[in-house]
């Protein structure tokens, strides 16, 4: 069950792999009265990743509009962000992987995140997956992406209304 949080201008929904986060995340749209905007960061690499694309697409619905940006976040978020819109961007890790295997300068993209999160006049919401929780990878690559996903999710925390752990399709409020 989603508590929609009527005072709450930006929330930031995290979770483990299939915990729910983000038909959570989307639920928070309910009863919502201005455009729904779908801020996409995946891109569809293969056959599986098209699947759930397009799972997530048909959950939806035809009242969302989509907004696929897998590196230009924070132009997205300015862009469809106007008051009375409902953003919801699924999912931060994803953009991350994005920026990480694009070579792009993490830090300053989450640091320009942060002032569009701050700027942005539209009821937003920010999906990410908790990683942090698990073994130690045994790569470089997974250890750099554990710990930028860490510090862009506290990050982020900090910057937003309101922080849900969701675990198992249960939600629990951390701020």
């Amino acid at each position: 069950m989603v508590t929609v949080m009527t005072d709450v201008n930006s929330t930031l929904v995290l979770g483990g792999a299939r915990s729910g986060k983000s038909t959570y995340a989307e639920g928070l749209s309910a009863g919502h009265e201005g455009p729904l905007v779908y801020i996409a960061t995946a891109e569809a690499y293969d056959g599986e990743m098209t699947t759930r694309i397009a799972a997530h697409v048909a959950r939806r619905g035809e009242a969302w509009r989509t907004v696929e940006t897998p590196i230009a976040l924070t132009d997205a978020i300015a862009e469809a962000g106007g008051p009375g819109h409902f953003l919801l961007v699924d999912c931060l890790t994803l953009w991350l992987t994005n920026l990480i295997l694009g070579e792009h300068d993490v830090a300053d993209h989450t640091t320009r995140l942060l002032d569009a999160i701050a700027a942005c006049e539209a009821k937003l919401v920010l999906v990410s997956n908790e990683v942090g929780l698990g073994i130690v990878p045994e790569n470089a690559l997974a250890r750099r992406f554990r710990d930028e996903a860490g510090i862009l999710n506290q990050k982020v925390a900090a910057a937003v209304d309101s922080v849900v752990l969701v675990s198992a399709g249960l939600p629990l409020t951390l701020k």
